[in-house]
């Protein structure tokens, strides 16, 4: 529930049966290999995409115009229309079997601007809007791809998409996205899936060159575990351009950083809020991890529309003490030498660390952020112009904290996080620079 005009609202939508949309034309069968980098990241990701209705065109269609061009993309990106499964090896691997991806048709007893701001991730009621499989006890019960189309009284619409993160990253999530909405407006693809994910096999035997501390285990020497048995609240903090300015010029002013981006002043001064607003103890070891875009980082360079996740984890580790004792210059410093250290043999030596150990990177004493403030899921557009708001119904973890680009020139982030309400309280105060 939540409030609306000084009432209180609830969201009501009924959904239809739930139906399969196989590709239109028959498409390969068999095993479809995924690489190392998509094994540890098999998570489902639903987002949603708010469509107003447009000047000469309402909902009545919309249903059969989605369905329609999903079939249709999905001849491009047939993996999408498998089930997964484990190989022999253990791993998992993606059954082509064509039988398709779930769609649902819905409808809300409300108009679109009912919903209000969707800043906030709102679980309880963004989650009516994206399909979830009833009593799946595993990733393996999923389908890679679920979509709900639900209809509201004002000719408007919501996209609800349920995709599985092993199948793409947030910039092949983004590519594929804005295929299906070419198509769905009958315009070729413009960025076509390269499907061959084995082109980033580990090698054989593994080579381990570089130490991996991304799945370096954190004794929580803090117990910050009893904070979180409190009720999570879930906030949205806005940084405009002059706020981003500001964090940047902070980071420098003690003249050891020669230069500074906005994501490395952001990150640190995030991390070490968050790190102080859980009590971390002063001998806590506390690890930042965050994605690296290893695609044009690959030698030679990923190919162009790259099907799969061509992102690598890197991170940062150090004591609470120094984190917060220490001006903000020196974590961003460590935050720099974390993305220097993606390069191509780094890469490797992570895929192939997987392969020797299949360790998972682990979330102990952990803020794990990602980055969505450059993707372009603003601009998607299935015939009725791009969405009014686009964004996640939830985060997927405790850990994690979400930066989206927000506002018409991009310029500005939100960055989202969950906290027990102790800590939220606490992180709250500290936002205020």
């Amino acid at each position: 529930m939540f409030q609306v005009s000084g009432s209180v609202f609830e969201l009501r939508v009924n959904p239809g049966k739930p139906s399969l949309v196989p590709p239109a034309n028959e498409t390969d069968k068999g095993l479809y290999y995924l690489s190392n980098l998509d094994q540890n990241i098999a998570v489902i990701v639903q987002t949603i995409y708010c469509f107003k209705a447009g000047d000469h065109r309402g909902n009545e269609r919309v249903g059969d115009v989605m369905r329609e061009s999903l079939s249709k993309v999905l001849v491009d990106y047939y993996p999408l229309a498998g089930r997964l499964t484990v190989s022999d090896q253990g791993k998992l691997v993606v059954d082509c079997t064509g039988e398709g991806a779930v769609f649902v048709e819905a409808e809300a007893d409300c108009d679109l601007e009912d919903i209000g701001d969707i800043a906030r991730p709102d679980p309880c009621m963004l989650g009516k809007l994206v399909y979830s499989v009833p009593g799946a006890k595993s990733i393996l019960e999923i389908p890679p791809l679920a979509a709900q189309v639900t209809k509201f009284k004002c000719g408007g619409f919501i996209l609800g998409l349920a995709m599985n993160h092993c199948m793409f990253d947030g910039l092949g999530a983004m590519e594929f996205v804005n295929s299906w909405g070419e198509t769905a407006r009958g315009l070729p693809i413009s960025v076509p899936p390269f499907l061959n994910r084995a082109i980033l096999k580990a090698r054989d035997p593994p080579v381990i060159d570089f130490p991996h501390h991304e799945f370096t285990e954190i004794e929580d020497s803090s117990n910050t575990t009893s904070l979180y048995e409190e009720e999570m609240l879930y906030q949205s903090f806005h940084f405009n351009h002059d706020k981003l300015e500001q964090l940047k010029r902070l980071a420098m002013e003690d003249g050891t950083l020669n230069k500074c981006t906005t994501f490395e002043a952001l990150s640190a001064f995030v991390w070490r809020a968050r790190s102080k607003a859980l009590q971390f103890e002063r001998n806590q070891q506390t690890k930042l991890l965050f994605a690296v875009d290893g695609r044009s980082r690959f030698s030679p360079p990923l190919p162009k529309g790259y099907f799969g996740n061509g992102i690598v984890l890197t991170n940062s580790l150090c004591n609470a003490g120094e984190l917060l004792e220490r001006p903000i210059s020196f974590a961003v410093g460590l935050i720099q030498t974390a993305i220097e250290t993606v390069t191509d043999g780094y890469m490797r030596s992570a895929m192939d660390y997987f392969e020797a150990t299949r360790a998972r990177p682990s979330l102990a004493a952990t803020l794990l952020i990602t980055t969505w403030s450059r993707l372009s899921f603003h601009t998607t557009d299935f015939g009725w112009g791009e969405p009014l708001q686009s964004g996640p119904v939830a985060l997927p973890e405790k850990e994690v904290v979400l930066f989206l680009s927000h506002g018409k020139e991009r310029k500005s982030i939100n960055v989202l996080l969950g906290l027990p309400c102790s800590a939220m309280q606490k992180f709250q105060e500290l936002m205020e620079i």
